[in-house]
């Protein structure tokens, strides 16, 4: 079966549903469940699923990531705002961000607001995603490790899948690299075949230098097969090696939708 086939099957479960489609990352879906409607990602992503934790999703990380967490940092004030994130969550208000409030919660639950706009630039035109949870099985890193990739948990993601009159054209993933202890973050698409188109550098500030190295340009065109291993030793390194797993992570989780 093709990659775009693969795809595919990942929408049969929402062929039937208007706009954009449901099939939203874990967190959300409890967040969901606990205060009875659906958050954007930047409640606790600073730049949307994929990038670095707000401090809100800070402290729902730091208190084991499930339904019970958030009693737990309910009393927090975890944008300092002023409000605690129980009472800005009850209220419609983003409690990751300290411009939204209860009473002027703003724009956080726009349909756009689930769609970083960074990944929406690389689709110019869409208006309809299916953000899709990459939450990693045993069968997964398995499959991965046969590929010569090593994939964790904690490389659990979202992928986001642009369509157009209900077919997918694409993906687009934002994943982190580490190094030397200093965080950036990398935007990838790929096509419908999942082969990579584009990758750039996103939230940088930790570590400029990367804004400037010239290797990105070199991922387009390649599947996750064909990207280079990389080698620890070097930054240029860790980010092909990055990359190779992001692809490797969209192939896996897309083959078994």
């Amino acid at each position: 079966m093709t990659c775009s086939r693969l795809l595919m099957s990942a929408l049969l479960c929402v062929s039937v549903l208007p706009a954009l489609a449901t099939a939203t990352p874990t967190l959300a879906r409890q967040y969901k469940q606990h205060y009875g409607y659906m958050p954007a990602c930047n409640a606790c992503h600073s730049q949307g699923g994929g990038s670095e934790l707000n401090p809100y999703g800070k402290a729902f990380k730091a208190n084991g990531k499930q339904l019970a967490s958030f009693a737990r940092i309910a009393a927090l004030d975890s944008d300092a705002d002023g409000h605690g994130n129980d009472s800005e969550a009850k209220t419609r208000a983003n409690p990751g961000d300290k411009r939204s409030q209860p009473g002027k919660a703003g724009d956080w639950l726009d349909m756009t607001s689930l769609i970083p706009r960074e990944v929406r630039a690389r689709f110019p035109g869409v208006t309809t995603w299916l953000p899709q949870d990459a939450v990693l099985t045993p069968g997964d890193m398995a499959a991965a490790k046969a590929m010569g990739v090593t994939l964790r948990r904690e490389d659990d993601n979202t992928i986001y899948i642009p369509l157009k009159d209900r077919r997918p054209m694409g993906t687009a993933l934002i994943f982190p690299v580490v190094w030397q202890k200093k965080t950036f973050y990398l935007l990838m698409t790929t096509d419908r075949q999942l082969t990579v188109d584009h990758v750039s550098v996103l939230h940088a500030n930790a570590l400029p230098e990367a804004k400037k190295l010239t290797l990105y340009a070199g991922f387009s065109g390649k599947t996750a097969a064909q990207l280079p291993a990389g080698n620890p030793s070097s930054l240029d390194g860790v980010i092909s090696a990055s990359v190779k797993s992001a692809a490797t992570l969209l192939l896996v989780r897309l083959k078994g939708a």
